[in-house]
């Protein structure tokens, strides 16, 4: 399987919303999105500037049942 692609909170945010995600609620550096369609919820930090860390970012890639492939593709 592929690394994935460096990427910020706000680009993820974007290809989050691209699969349906909503923003549901931010509490200090923390986002909650969630899709209605089946149930799923994902928080992030979001740090401007910076990127998520590769295991954060696995880790919520994982959550949301996006690829490495898609991913890239959405950017």
């Amino acid at each position: 399987m592929p690394k994935a692609p460096v990427v910020t909170a706000e680009k993820l945010i974007k290809v989050l919303a691209k699969k349906g995600f909503v923003f549901e609620r931010q509490k200090g550096s923390h986002v909650r999105l969630s899709r209605q369609s089946d149930k799923k919820q994902v928080t992030l930090p979001v740090h401007p500037g910076r990127p998520l860390p590769r295991r954060v970012l696995e880790s919520i890639l994982d959550v949301a049942g996006i690829s490495h492939e898609e991913l890239v593709e959405l950017l």
